[in-house]
């Protein structure tokens, strides 16, 4: 679980980051990349919203990855994965910049490293030792039936 924990901490890292970034740093990061500033701007504030948001979710999987592993599921392989994918695509397609990339091999690599370290982890989680789905409840016991 120590592995879970600690890439959630550095997706969630990298996400504030990059959505404080785009929020407190709008102008160096278009110097940087060599693009225009986005119009209208809030475009850009959604998308660092919609960051520290993600981010700040990788809490939960930080302090209870077994629990909380759905999220890394979704934000990470799902998420990471078809974010760096649809960079390389409109890098091929739209011609974006190839300085967007450098978010391609991120995100790319944050979507595997996640990947590996959930599958690597799923041998260790026996349903015993899995929290219930019942937020609050204790476990139903095996062979007796979920209350109506």
């Amino acid at each position: 679980m120590k592995r879970l924990s600690t890439v959630a901490a550095i997706s969630g890292v990298y996400d504030i980051l990059i959505g404080l970034s785009l929020l407190l740093a709008r102008e160096q990061l278009t110097a940087v990349f060599g693009v225009p500033r986005p119009q209208p701007p809030i475009h850009a504030d959604l998308n660092a919203i919609f960051l520290l948001a993600v981010g700040l979710g990788y809490l939960l999987p930080w302090r209870d990855p077994q629990r909380y592993r759905g999220y890394l599921w979704v934000m990470g392989p799902w998420l990471k994965g078809a974010g760096a994918f649809a960079i390389v695509l409109d890098y091929a397609l739209r011609h974006s910049p190839a300085s967007f990339l450098v978010f391609a091999a991120s995100d790319g690599t944050l979507a595997l490293v996640t990947l590996w370290a959930l599958l690597s982890s799923a041998s260790t989680s026996t349903p015993a030792h899995r929290p219930p789905l019942r937020p609050g409840l204790p476990p139903t016991p095996p062979g007796s039936r979920e209350p109506r």
